[in-house]
């Protein structure tokens, strides 16, 4: 998958040891996954593609893994 990719997947560990993998190439924007997060973890950054604003506040429901319809973000406990 790796050979289809233009840039690298951002991974970010959080506190909690919650992995969260984002393949921002993929992501378009949409806030499927901000608006499903229970606790306001994600947020869009300014090219409006999806970042993790607060890992602390992660649970690892994969609510926005499972409900992004582009697969853009991973959640690993």
């Amino acid at each position: 998958m790796k050979k289809f990719l233009l840039q690298e997947a951002v991974a970010t560990v959080g506190p909690k040891g919650h992995r969260h993998t984002i393949i921002r190439q993929f992501c378009k924007g949409c806030r499927i996954c901000v608006e499903f997060c229970p606790t306001g973890t994600l947020d869009l950054d300014d090219r409006f593609k999806i970042k993790v604003a607060h890992p602390e506040k992660c649970i690892a429901c994969r609510m926005c893994e499972l409900r992004c319809p582009d697969m853009a973000i991973f959640v690993q406990k």
